[in-house]
Order: structure tokens, then C-alpha cells, then sequence
């Protein structure tokens, strides 16, 4: 591995991402030539940029600055992403958009004389609200008669975690991180309910799917899905239709979460909430350098995340609830390409896993912010998770350089909920310690009292960017 090579992109004999001086590159190796070229050439590279499909590139034309290399037959530039997620951070109707983008990919590609060589959900970034595909080197030159050898990966990675995700709960999604390969299909029948073979397509894609799979493994034989299987063109649209229409039929689970309508039942008065709002807008506006990247910790439906986007920042709106995760990507405005939901629960974070731990980020690695805010969390961790106040500002000091944090006192009626149903064995929760723990981290920059309320909220700057 060159010293600069992304640690998640090693797989693929066609080329590698790297880092050169915090810009991302992609260089194509000798042996890509004739599908790179066919990719380019055919047409179906400008076509997907102009329908917003996948990321686009520059050709760098002096190699000078990058190390000498054989194999190279070239370095893109692709457009940046923002910030990098991965399918396990996703809501259902994310995970359910990134698979209806790969499908509509494999359709255009097939119009090219092309095919998707994959049909991995690591393909997929967001760019705010937006599904974009990123893998340059995924389309491989078309044969007549050819099987999609990425249709299993296509089931494992998406329909599988969709359709176990509407029989049971949003939470089963997480399980990707678990299987990153995906969701095997002799999981997934065990999974699923009997009721779900007669969901669109499941049977098919599914059920006989893996009985193919059961029947000839270890038998020297090709099972039903092999790439050396003919399929016409037509049958291959066929395929692509079906799946389209299996992912379609499959929604979220109805059931209700307390998250998911927070602000229906929070007890901020009116008045309360618009000044919360004005003052971490004031906060925000008092930080030297503006903001580029903000995260909000237990950002609900992001009503206080669309402050920052507002400013310009590109908010990261992170929220354990992925029924209010969802409602935030389903909620559309002017705001969308700053603003990117995804599911994250700070008492276990997303870590570092995969090839030797490192070939997906842990969010501590995806860090710093250039603020945090943590509003209405931090009551939830010390005393919901038991996590203690020096703790809590240590996990900030390493995720944030600035941080905008709610302090709620035990006299606050969800404090009393939550000590409602269990002793209180937290006597260092309050004002005072919390100060303390935040103080050894940060320099306090601004502390407000807000109105018709007990809360507080702290401006806080870490020390080590003073």
C-alpha cells in the first residue's frame, strides 16, 4: 500500500483513492485502460454527471507531484465529498434511495454497452440529502448474454437489510455494520417472517434465491445466480425492473418512537425554544472563524441544525432515532445539499472496523468538527447511559473545536422523567461539575440562561485550537 492510499480502498486491481495534501485523487491503473476508456468514450460518464448520478472529475495532467508508478495509466480528481457515512449510519428511506441510484446506474450503463461491475452500498455517498455514486471503476464493457455478477451483492447490501428493516424495526439496518459484506441470505430467511414470501419480489430474490445457493454450494455446480449463466438483455432489464419494484414495495415499520416526534412533547414553551434558537445562532456568529463543518449531536428533525446550514456550514445531523433521522432526509428545502441526517447513537459510536481496523472510519476519525452542538443531549448520556460529566467533555474535546452544549439541571421536568423510574445515584450532576469537567477541555467563551426555562447554554472553545 502506498503511505498515502485510502485504507478503504485497496480491493479493486483497477485503482485506489488517495491523499495527497487533503486532496483526494483516483488513480487508474494499466489494467483498467479499455473499460475507462469505454467509459468515457461511450458517452456514459457524461451522461451520468449531467443527470447528477455520480461524482464528477478532472483529469490531472502533471503527474510530477505524485510518486512514480508503473501501474498508473492516469489520476482523476473526483468532487469532493463533504463527509464520508457509511450504509449502517443511514435511515431506511436512505439506504432505500441509494439502492433505486445503483439500479438506475446498472439501467443507464446498460444503454452505453456497460455493466455494473458490483453493486457494493459503499458506492453510495450523500452529498447533503443527495445519493450520489463514487466508483469511477465500477463499470466494466458489456457482453451479449452476460449475468450481472453483482446481483447476490445487490440483495445482501440492500433488499435484504430493507425488507428485515419493514418486518421489524429501522434499528435492524444497523446490523450492516455487523456484516459488511451484507446481510447473507441464509440470515435473512431465518429473519424474515413467513408472511414476507409473499412480498413483491422477496420470494423470487430471496427465498429461491438462497434455496439456489443451499443446493449447489459444495457441489461443483453453478448456482442459479453464477456469472457464466446466459441472460439476454432483455431478461437483464427485466431483473433491474423487479428489483426496482421489490425496493419500491418495501416502507418503514409504522411503530412509534419517542424520539421521532420530540418536539411535539418537549416542554419548551414558545418562547423558550425562539430564544434557544437565537442564541446558538448567536453563538455560532461569535466563533472566530466561521464554521465549515458542523455536527449536532441528538439533532432530532434538525430544527436547530438548519441554524447552522443557514450560516453556510455543511451540518452533519446526527440523531439515535432513525425514525427522526428519516424525517429529516424526507423533509425538503433550499437547505438539502448542507444538510446530511444520519443515525448515530454518541454512548456507542460508529468505530473502526473492517481489514485491519481501519478500512472503515470510527466518527471520532472523522473528526473534528469545527463545532459541535450538543443541545438537550447531555442529561440523556449521564444520566440515561450513566456516562460521567468528565467523560461526556472528553468525547467532546476529541470530536469538536468548538462546542455549543445544554446544560439541564435535575429540577428540569425531563431530568425528573428521566430519574422518574430508577435511584438517583448521580450527585455530581449539576452546574458546577459539569463546569468543571468542560473546563478542563475547553475555554469558555459565552454562557446564557435560557429564557422561561432552568437551561443553560455555554459557548465553549477548545484549548487546543485557542
Amino acid at each position: 500500500m502506498l503511505p498515502n492510499q485510502l485504507a478503504s480502498s485497496y480491493r479493486d486491481p483497477a485503482g485506489f483513492v488517495f491523499d495527497l495534501d487533503g486532496t483526494i485523487y483516483r488513480q487508474i491503473n494499466k489494467v483498467a485502460r479499455e473499460e475507462f476508456d469505454l467509459f468515457i468514450s461511450s458517452g456514459l460518464y457524461d451522461a451520468l454527471v449531467a443527470k447528477g448520478l455520480i461524482v464528477s472529475h478532472t483529469e490531472v495532467k502533471d503527474l510530477k507531484k505524485f510518486k512514480p508508478d508503473s501501474n498508473r495509466l492516469a489520476v482523476i480528481k473526483p468532487e469532493p465529498i463533504p463527509f464520508i457515512s457509511y450504509p449502517y449510519e443511514w435511515s431506511f428511506p436512505q439506504l432505500r434511495d441509494a439502492a433505486l441510484l445503483t439500479l438506475k446506474i446498472q439501467k443507464l450503463a446498460l444503454e452505453h454497452g456497460m455493466i455494473l461491475k458490483d453493486a457494493s452500498a459503499y458506492n453510495v455517498q450523500f452529498i447533503g440529502k443527495k445519493p450520489v455514486f463514487i466508483d469511477t471503476l465500477s463499470f466494466a464493457k458489456y457482453e451479449e448474454g452476460q449475468a450481472w455478477e453483482g446481483y447476490r451483492q445487490f440483495i445482501e447490501h440492500f433488499l435484504i437489510p430493507l425488507a428485515v428493516a419493514h418486518f421489524s424495526t429501522e434499528q435492524a439496518l444497523t446490523m450492516l455494520q455487523t456484516y459488511m459484506e451484507g446481510i447473507p441470505l441464509s440470515l435473512a430467511v431465518g429473519l424474515l417472517p413467513k408472511k414476507a414470501k409473499f412480498k413483491k419480489g422477496l420470494l423470487a430474490h430471496v427465498y429461491l434465491h438462497e434455496r439456489s445457493q443451499r443446493k449447489h454450494q459444495g457441489s461443483g455446480t453453478k448456482a442459479a445466480d453464477a456469472p457464466t449463466r446466459k441472460v439476454s438483455t432483455f431478461a437483464l432489464n427485466g431483473l433491474m425492473s423487479s428489483l426496482e419494484a421489490s425496493v419500491t414495495a418495501l416502507k418503514p415499520p409504522k411503530a412509534a418512537t419517542e424520539w421521532g416526534e420530540y418536539y411535539e412533547f418537549t416542554n419548551y414553551g414558545d418562547k423558550a425554544f425562539k430564544d434557544k434558537a437565537k442564541l446558538v445562532d448567536s453563538f455560532l456568529g461569535q466563533l472566530n472563524k466561521k464554521p465549515q463543518v458542523v455536527w449536532d449531536i441528538g439533532a432530532n428533525n434538525g430544527e436547530f441544525s438548519e441554524i447552522a446550514a443557514k450560516r453556510g456550514a455543511y451540518v452533519v445531523a446526527w440523531d439515535i432515532d432513525a425514525k427522526a433521522v428519516a424525517a429529516n432526509y424526507q423533509k425538503h428545502d433550499k437547505l438539502d445539499g448542507l444538510m446530511l441526517p444520519l443515525v448515530q447513537d454518541v454512548a456507542v459510536p460508529s468505530p473502526a472496523i473492517g481489514w485491519e481496523l481501519n478500512e472503515r472510519m470510527s466518527l471520532v476519525e472523522r473528526g473534528p468538527a469545527d463545532a459541535v452542538l450538543a443541545l438537550a443531549v447531555i442529561h440523556h448520556l449521564a444520566i440515561g447511559r450513566n456516562m460521567p460529566l468528565p467523560k461526556i467533555a472528553s468525547l467532546m474535546n476529541r470530536i469538536g473545536k468548538s462546542i455549543i452544549i445544554e446544560f439541564i439541571p435535575k429540577s428540569d421536568s425531563k431530568v425528573k422523567h428521566l430519574l422518574a423510574s430508577r435511584k438517583d445515584i448521580f450527585p455530581d450532576y449539576d452546574i458546577e461539575h459539569f463546569e468543571m469537567a468542560m473546563g478542563a477541555h475547553f475555554k469558555l467563551a459565552s454562557k446564557k440562561q435560557i429564557s422561561h426555562s432552568e437551561r443553560w447554554l455555554y459557548l465553549y472553545t477548545n484549548k487546543k485550537s485557542v
